[in-house]
């Protein structure tokens, strides 16, 4: 099935207008790439997942500052900003910044057969997205791990006032658009739901992974005033409506945080005074 490429939703293959975003199916639709060589890769480990990426010579893929575990001697690295120009390279260092990555970039090229690795920095899964010329996947901030240098990392701005200031993942979001494919990383075990169109589930703001572009997002208030004050689970949660897919993780860093506090006073839940005080601090 064919992609929007503009926003990335999945369209009808006779349709002339996304019905995500509006835009022109054809016609001044600028003509897609041709798509990379496929990415050799596995995935080691269960909870301290390690992904060891096969490079052909000639292949490249790029990756946040740090997140490399090893390396193979044949497999070049140089860090750098990415963009032709000097203004290109600073607005993509300052968008890069702004959704919680490095203001650098590490390329990885093979000149012969070589292997490289990658991790996350906390306990928790890799998970891959194999994204077809347009296709756009939207995760959360400091998620992103590696992927091909085709695909594009940018940043995406919550559209509704509420679902930014009560949102786990505050104003930004990443925004992946493809073709090629990408690793991103989150904490404790994934669930993937496939919402049908008109579906939707409700999510601890803080454990929303990625969600497809097509996707609504939002923000909604969890009911009485005895629920949200007491229930543990914050004021608002997160409302994603269908069609797509969505990825929910089962940790966070906030609650890794509150386990290993050592003024932790007991269960999971978040207080009255941390519910309303984390309004406007939470990042996860």
């Amino acid at each position: 099935m064919p992609f929007c490429t503009n926003c990335g939703a999945q369209i009808a293959a006779d349709a002339k207008f996304c019905s995500g975003c509006g835009n022109v199916i054809g016609g001044s639709a600028p003509a897609a790439g041709p798509s990379p060589e496929p990415l050799e890769y596995t995935i080691h480990g269960d909870n301290l997942q390690v992904v060891r990426i096969h490079l052909k010579p000639g292949q490249e893929v790029y990756a946040e500052a740090g997140k490399m575990v090893y390396k193979m001697a044949g497999v070049e690295w140089e860090t750098k900003m990415t963009g032709e120009s000097i203004g290109d390279k600073l607005l993509g260092a300052l968008k890069r910044k702004l959704s919680g990555e490095s203001l650098f970039m590490t390329h990885f090229r093979a000149n012969a057969p070589g292997e490289v690795g990658f991790a996350g920095n906390y306990p928790g899964r890799i998970k891959e997205f194999d994204l077809a010329a347009g296709q756009t996947v939207m995760v959360q901030r400091d998620s992103f791990l590696c992927a091909q240098t085709s695909v594009d990392l940018s940043i995406a701005f919550v559209k509704k006032l509420g679902a930014g200031f009560f949102g786990g993942e505050g104003f930004i979001l990443q925004k992946l658009t493809g073709p090629g494919i990408v690793f991103i990383h989150g904490g404790g075990d994934f669930i993937e739901f496939n919402l049908e169109a008109g579906q939707s589930i409700h999510i601890d703001t803080g454990c929303i992974v990625g969600f497809d572009a097509s996707v609504h997002y939002d923000i909604q208030f969890v009911g009485g005033i005895k629920t949200a004050m007491f229930g543990g689970e914050g004021l608002f949660l997160a409302t994603l409506s269908g069609p797509g897919r969505v990825l929910v993780q089962s940790m966070t860093l906030e609650k890794l945080r509150r386990e290993l506090s050592p003024f932790r006073s007991g269960g999971d839940e978040r207080g009255p005074l941390e519910s309303l005080s984390g309004l406007f601090s939470s990042e996860d």
